[in-house]
């Protein structure tokens, strides 16, 4: 969580200066995210809320992604991953939304993908994705490594999106 905390204090920071709100649906990180988000004083200005969303069940049912729009994402994927980020955005009606899978190990998942496989997205003014492998097993690890990666890449969008 250490390596963490840096990276979601300037996120917060940059989110109150913009007078933004955030929404999170992470998967692989198990609540990391939100937890370094949330860690940062003054999180209530800019964290609406996040969800855990590890199986398809929870998608549906915390950020309200049809079946069919699960169907037609590949697992584990950006498009996944962009699918997440942007349902959360819209359920909890934030200006930002991070969305997350992957594969934190120790082994791969049912899909082909190999431990340390994560996928990462922002959704908001400006929006990306990005796919990681870390080539590691260790699950811990990889769940701090997607985490720090999904932060450092919501600075990278909120650095580069206009001012309001």
């Amino acid at each position: 969580m250490d390596t963490l905390l840096p990276i979601a204090a300037r996120a917060g920071a940059l989110l109150k200066a913009r007078g933004e709100t955030i929404a999170v649906g992470e998967s692989a990180t198990g609540g990391l995210v939100s937890a370094a988000l949330l860690a940062v004083p003054g999180a209530s200005a800019y964290f609406l809320g996040g969800g855990v969303v590890y199986t398809r069940a929870a998608r549906t049912t915390l950020l309200g992604v049809p079946v069919a729009a699960l169907k037609a994402a590949a697992p584990a994927s950006e498009e996944m991953a962009a699918l997440l980020a942007q349902a959360a955005r819209e359920r909890l009606g934030a200006a930002w939304g991070l969305g997350e899978a992957g594969a934190a190990g120790p082994t791969g998942n049912s899909y082909g993908h190999a431990a340390g496989h994560g996928v990462l997205a922002v959704a908001g003014p400006v929006s990306r994705s990005l796919t990681i492998e870390t080539g590691n097993t260790d699950r811990v690890a990889n769940m701090r490594v997607f985490g720090a990666r999904l932060l450092t890449l919501l600075v990278q969008c909120l650095e580069a999106a206009p001012q309001k």
